[in-house]
């Protein structure tokens, strides 16, 4: 099973549109195909998120947090420094220490991807390695 970072705006593009690659990657998480790793910083801000936009329901997708790929190791999100938002940091620190791909639509961890050392993917992408079976 190929496990997965998702960052928060991957669910908030899946909510608004149940057709795009970020609703596929998600289907294919709740279906057990592919396997969330998260912690609990990265739950919290996608919840928070969620909970903050009236058209998107946290409830919809609290069930792909399943316990058994919570990672409670430790994670720096301060060695990546170089990318500009720090909440953005918690989710390149929690792709690194676990070696899964960071699914992302965040301009500035894409604009990073070939400096800080994990692999950094938009849905579109990630869906297209994951068919290559890369």
């Amino acid at each position: 099973m190929e496990r997965v970072v998702i960052d928060t705006n991957v669910f908030v593009a899946a909510g608004f549109n149940p057709r795009s690659a970020a609703a596929r990657i998600l289907d294919r998480v709740r279906d057990g195909r592919f396997q969330l790793v998260w912690n609990r910083p990265t739950r919290d801000e996608t919840e928070m998120i969620l909970r903050r936009i009236p058209r998107l329901d946290w409830n919809q997708f609290a069930e792909l947090f399943r316990p058994e790929a919570e990672y409670s190791g430790l994670v720096d999100p301060d060695a990546f420094a170089a990318v500009p938002d720090r909440d953005d940091r918690k989710f390149a620190a929690l792709s690194a220490a676990t070696n899964a791909p960071l699914v992302t639509n965040d301009n500035d961890l894409l604009a990073h991807r070939d400096t800080i050392g994990i692999a950094v993917l938009t849905p579109r992408e990630f869906l297209g390695e994951f068919r290559k079976g890369g």
